[in-house]
């Protein structure tokens, strides 16, 4: 078996499952319930739901103008949440692929004998 057909099916993996992830992203995310999370249920019936902080330091965060809870600010009601639980999936799809391109890249070059670079 050859190294680009390795590759190939790797590929075709992955792209096949970012896909699989969008498409729950977009059809089954409108359905996620509207009941409290744990954290906020839990806050709820131990009675400090409303003794949070006013000035959280998420909502310093750079992305919280545009998100609210689990949906995107500015955007019909029917769109908001898939759109971005896409954002989200890509965000994270990004964040994973390039933690493990440097993981890779940094083991690889550090165990020589397992370097391909020099195949013909």
């Amino acid at each position: 078996m050859s190294h680009n057909m390795i590759s190939d099916r790797n590929r075709a993996f992955v792209i096949a499952g970012l896909g699989v992830a969008l498409l729950i992203a977009i059809f089954l995310s409108p359905f996620a319930s509207k009941d409290p999370d744990g954290l906020d249920r839990v806050s709820q019936d131990l009675k400090f739901e409303d003794k949070a902080v006013e000035d959280a330091p998420a909502k310093k965060l750079p992305f919280h103008s545009f998100f609210d809870e689990y949906a995107l600010r500015g955007v019909p009601e029917g769109l908001a949440t898939p759109i971005a639980g896409v954002v989200g999936t890509l965000a994270t799809f990004g964040l994973a692929w390039g933690i493990g391109k440097l993981v890779v890249r940094g083991s690889s070059s550090s165990h020589p004998e397992y370097d391909d670079s020099n195949e013909v």
